[in-house]
């Protein structure tokens, strides 16, 4: 990813508090040249100095028989706004877009038996709805077997991470405090968390 030296985060706790907060991601795969993709719900933790995704495919979507070949990116991004000239002090101005994304690359490997698919879909449940877990250790053990015989869980360790925010960094404190104006009032949740994370620049 095309990182200007302003944009770069430099803060790999930050990076992770990102993808913890938007956790549903794209997985990208290539296999003989073409690209595939598949929008999946991730578990983001930290062991030691390592970063490890975790998430499952249904069995049938293709793109599970290609994970293991290569090195997968998987993309973080979620908040992002369109950002007006109107906010520039020079009339010379174009309009431009604000946004962060985390692109995480590594080595993946299949979670195969029963007790780490189990394992992992325990921690998915905890993490999105910790509610369900009661009604899921209530369901038949051979109707849980038989889900997840159906899908194909995975960890990636994380070997590169790209993460950018741009946020107007190189735009005057004036211009900023009028895009931070604006975009605070606007009903999207999109344009709320831009202004949100444009004011959090000044802490």
């Amino acid at each position: 990813m095309y990182i200007p030296k302003n944009f770069l985060i430099t803060d790999q706790q930050e990076a992770i508090s990102f993808m913890h907060r938007y956790s549903f991601a794209t997985l990208v795969t290539v296999n003989n040249g073409i690209p595939s993709a598949t929008h999946l719900p991730f578990l983001v933790t930290q062991k030691e100095d390592k970063i490890i995704l975790r998430s499952h495919f249904a069995k049938a979507n293709p793109q599970s028989a290609e994970i293991l070949n290569g090195n997968p990116l998987v993309i973080f991004t979620e908040p992002h706004a369109y950002i007006s000239p109107k906010h520039y002090e020079q009339v010379n101005s174009v309009p431009t877009w604000n946004y962060l994304a985390i692109h995480a690359y590594g080595k993946a490997t299949l979670l195969e038996n029963v007790a780490q698919k189990i394992e992992l879909l325990e921690q998915t449940i905890n993490f999105y709805e910790a509610n369900y877990l009661k009604q899921w250790a209530a369901l038949p053990h051979d109707f849980k077997l038989k889900m997840m015989n159906g899908i194909v869980g995975f960890e990636i360790i994380v070997d590169e991470l790209q993460a950018k925010k741009k946020l107007s960094q190189n735009k005057t404190e004036r211009e900023r405090e009028s895009i931070i104006a604006e975009l605070s009032t606007k009903t999207d949740t999109n344009e709320k968390d831009i202004a949100a994370y444009m004011a959090g620049l000044k802490s």
